[in-house]
């Protein structure tokens, strides 16, 4: 070693905390490494390929049962390091680059020269991960704002695309800081939490693609793909300093607790970049692949069933360990409010990829004392086969509700026989969830996400278009339940866009008047566009970044959601957490008539009682019309006149009414619901 190399004492150390941490001026690593024969610890300077020093841990001195460990002192802060692990050579199970490969830390809080691995994938490059992280931050005395589920109005957001187009007009566009500069407008519209699509470290590039092995280049623009549970995306801060990343994002986090909103990550848990046996090395491979992942009997081959090529094996004790920890660390350091877990169904698969009634890490997560009272939310499916809406294990967690969005975009379509499907969604939907104790607010309700339509393209395209994505438009789903409403694409044909609107208008009253916990996708209140596309995860660029000018040429529409939210709010029975009773809501259809359930045409309307004494008491009457001709709705009466607070066929401002100025009704026991449109009375 050379002498100008500072000197590094080295110690025993212990088995905890896993992950290179710092105490009492000292420095102890540890690493979970099963079956192998041997351990190197390697320092790095920062902007050197080459280690300044390579420890070898001996197994007498620095192994405690399947833990490694060392302790370190001297001078490591700004330095990286990277693993090298020995592992007996008659081992069967898949590994791609053997004995030479640097390997990441899975418990590294930064990462340095991630870029790197991306353009060179081989052992050439070491992950070089930032050696120590200082969490010590100013939070000033902000604390977590602690939503009920019941005030949730959640908008789902990708950080860079937030505000990476110049329209958006702020001074860090695509970082946590640009998300910064618009709460004030997230504030305005209303919303009280942000649900950020992944921000944990991941791979930028995809040049290696399941059962295709290394191909071209794809940006990774969504982010499932960690490659760092523990690590904050650092493409998301001002500087490549991973640091930057870590205090920008609390400040983040900090300024939406500010203004009373919560944040929600999107946290990939199923799957790994390193695919499956063909795929590359990055950490869990070379570490121990029968603990981290499913593999098939004869440990040869990846189980995939999240078509990423592997699954992690999340009911192995040891990775149950690795989640908890990795989602307490987030709550802990980062003041995190909730979690939306992708696949989620993977969580409850054992290690025969079987899925269990009752799964060890669902309940662990559950009742961990450090996250009792964060939001846990699941995607209920995986690419496997699992559907698991409406059956998901365990009380606390809410559910992406898919019924909701379908049983919608087919209501208002016009698909046949809709009306009962969609009575049950807007209130709660107790099919799913009443027979066992779940209420509506285990239901997060929406109609458009980041995997699809935008909300315009799902009234704007009759089908996918996904050229752009280099796979022939083979990728993301056939089945969308939209429609062109007469022109595929843009249109400039006044009539094709006054139909597109009012069913935008539709399907967004639609979503806050329903039972359960309404979710926003980004954009839809401007009437973002992906030009068609419903898979965009590769597209960063202008088709997925937002576009801030439509803000003003849609500035009526916004004004709609934000009247809207505010309306839902205004009316708290709208997202009570029971199901509706007989004697809260009562249903009727046309001219007075019952309701047809099944019938060919989709109207129904319902009266609603606020005070709690039955809808004999109503203050609010909601009114859907998914025909194309207009409908005729007889109307209970009331003390009080009937007032018209929404009306999706009128221009704004005429749309929705501002408290206390709702137009007393012309016909006081009659109205007239126009095509493919939704009226909502209140008594005053």
């Amino acid at each position: 070693m050379d002498e100008s190399v500072p000197a590094i004492k080295l110690e025993a150390g212990h088995p905890l905390l896993l992950g290179m941490h710092e105490a009492g001026g000292k420095f102890n690593f540890s690493i979970l490494c099963r079956h192998a024969t041997g351990v190197s610890l390697l320092l790095f300077d920062r902007d050197d390929p080459e280690p300044t020093h390579v420890i070898e841990l001996s197994p007498e001195q620095h192994r405690t049962g399947d833990v490694w460990h060392i302790g370190l002192k001297g001078q490591l802060h700004g330095k990286g390091y990277a693993i090298r692990v020995k592992r007996p050579s008659d081992s069967t199970e898949p590994r791609d680059l053997g004995l030479g490969q640097f390997l990441l830390d899975p418990y590294a809080a930064a990462i340095l020269n991630l870029h790197e691995y991306d353009h060179n994938p081989g052992p050439a490059r070491p992950f070089a991960i930032n050696l120590v992280v200082d969490h010590a931050f100013d939070w000033q005395g902000i604390r977590r704002p602690h939503q009920a589920w019941s005030d949730l109005i959640i908008y789902e957001t990708h950080v860079r695309g937030l505000t990476n187009d110049p329209a958006s007009g702020v001074r860090h566009p695509g970082q946590y800081l640009g998300l910064v500069e618009k709460i004030p407008y997230l504030r305005d519209l209303g919303i009280t939490a942000v649900e950020l699509l992944p921000i944990q470290e991941f791979r930028d590039y995809e040049r290696w693609r399941p059962g295709v092995g290394w191909g071209p280049v794809l940006r990774n623009y969504w982010g499932y793909n960690p490659v760092a549970f523990f690590a904050p995306k650092a493409g998301y801060a001002s500087n490549e300093d991973p640091r930057a990343a870590i205090i920008e994002f609390k400040t983040m986090v900090r300024e939406l607790h500010r203004a009373g909103i919560e944040v929600i990550l999107d946290v990939v848990f199923n799957h790994t970049p390193e695919g499956d046996e063909t795929g590359p090395t990055i950490s869990l491979r070379d570490l121990d692949p029968s603990t981290y992942y499913l593999l098939t009997p004869d440990t040869k081959r990846y189980v995939d069933v999240t078509g990423c090529g592997n699954t992690l094996n999340c009911n192995h004790p040891i990775v149950r360990t690795l989640i908890i920890d990795c989602l307490r660390y987030w709550v802990v350091h980062f003041h995190i409010d909730g979690f939306r877990f992708d696949l989620a169904s993977v969580l409850t698969r054992d290690q025969d990829g079987a899925l269990l009634h009752k799964p060890p890490l669902l309940e662990q997560i559950a009742e961990d004392p450090v996250l009792r009272d964060v939001k846990l939310i699941a995607e209920p499916w995986d690419a496997g086969g699992a559907f698991q809406v409406g059956s998901f294990p365990g009380q606390r967690w809410a559910e992406w509700n898919s019924r909701y969005r379908d049983d919608v975009r087919r209501f208002w379509r016009g698909d046949a026989g809709m009306a009962g499907a969609f009575a049950t969604r807007l209130g709660g939907s107790a099919d799913l969830y009443q027979s066992t104790g779940k209420t509506p607010l285990n239901s997060v309700n929406f109609v458009t996400c980041h995997d699809g339509f935008t909300l315009n393209d799902l009234v704007s395209y009759a089908h996918k278009h996904n050229q752009a994505n280099g796979e022939d438009n083979r990728d993301g789903s056939t089945e969308n339940f939209s429609e062109n409403n007469g022109v595929e694409g843009r249109s400039d044909d006044p009539l094709v866009e006054t139909v597109r609107l009012r069913q935008i208008k539709n399907m967004l009253v639609t979503l806050f008047v329903s039972r359960g916990v309404p979710m926003l996708l980004g954009g839809d209140e401007f009437r973002r566009s992906h030009s068609g596309n419903n898979n965009a995860y590769c597209q960063d660029n202008e088709i997925s970044w937002y576009d801030w000018s439509l803000t003003e040429r849609n500035a009526g529409l916004v004004r709609f959601v934000s009247r809207l939210i505010a309306f839902r709010k205004a009316h708290r029975v709208l997202g009570a957490g029971g199901f509706y009773t007989d004697r809260e809501i009562s249903w009727f259809g046309s001219e007075g008539r019952d309701p047809e359930w099944d019938g060919r045409e989709n109207r129904i309307g319902c009266v609603i009682g606020e005070s709690g004494h039955g809808a004999a008491d109503a203050t609010l009457c909601l009114l859907f019309n998914a025909t194309s001709g207009p409908s005729r709705f007889a109307l209970p009466g009331t003390a009080a006149p009937w007032r018209v607070a929404v009306d999706t066929s009128k221009p704004s401002p005429e749309d929705i009414a501002e408290p206390g100025e709702e137009a007393v009704l012309p016909a006081p026991g009659l109205v007239i619901v126009s095509p493919r449109s939704t009226v909502i009375l209140v008594v005053g």
